[in-house]
């Protein structure tokens, strides 16, 4: 997994409270490999209508946010079904990091294995950064991960993310990576748990 310590990349707001994994990546498009690059599929009946067309309209769609690596988006982000392929899109899109004042805690469990920063400011601190955007689309987003900041031209904003989560972004660690971290922890409880119950042990005392 690729660690996730600070990004500067353009920030293109979509102020959509309870935008939903179907929203994010279409169930129709479930069936296919990631292989197949579901980037392209992102958020695809608001990017496009029934033909196909772009719709001018959308912030994604908007030449100034068309290669954005951040998202500013509204509360409960991700909500609905579980759908990793979700966490797929928009990092195969790519966005790297999506701040918002509440996410789906399943989105957001699976956004963290894939290397994509689920962060969580306050609703009047998404709401100014969404303004700030708006106003000026061109302005670059500066998320520092280890300080927990983000930084959008004169302002800086505080974020909270698990710390768990934290920690394993920063690193890169996988599932198997975070447990391998606990390792001196899990060889002196084994240590100690063979001194204290050695009938336990395969071949220890009766």
């Amino acid at each position: 997994m690729e660690k996730f310590t600070r990004l500067t990349a353009t920030a293109c707001p979509i102020n959509i409270a309870n935008l939903n994994t179907d929203q994010i990546l279409p169930a129709r498009f479930l069936n296919l490999p990631r292989s197949a690059g579901l980037g392209k599929f992102l958020l695809q009946d608001l990017r496009f209508d029934a033909e196909g067309r772009e719709r001018g309209d959308f912030p994604l769609n908007r030449p100034a946010w068309r290669a954005a690596e951040i998202i500013v988006g509204g509360r409960n982000f991700a909500c609905g079904s579980s759908r990793e392929a979700a966490v797929y899109a928009l990092f195969d899109y790519p966005i790297r990091c999506v701040i918002a004042p509440s996410f789906a805690d399943i989105f957001a469990g699976n956004a963290v294995r894939n290397g994509l920063l689920t962060a969580t400011v306050s609703q009047d601190d998404a709401t100014m950064l969404t303004a700030t955007l708006e106003a000026m689309p061109i302005l670059p987003v500066t998320v520092d991960l280890d300080q927990q900041t983000i930084g959008c031209g004169d302002r800086n904003f505080a974020f909270s993310i698990d710390p768990v989560r934290r920690t394993r972004l920063l690193n890169g660690w996988d599932d198997i990576a975070l447990t391998e971290s606990y390792r001196d922890r899990i060889a002196a409880f084994k240590t100690a748990d063979r001194a204290k119950r050695p009938w336990a042990m395969p071949g220890g005392a009766g």
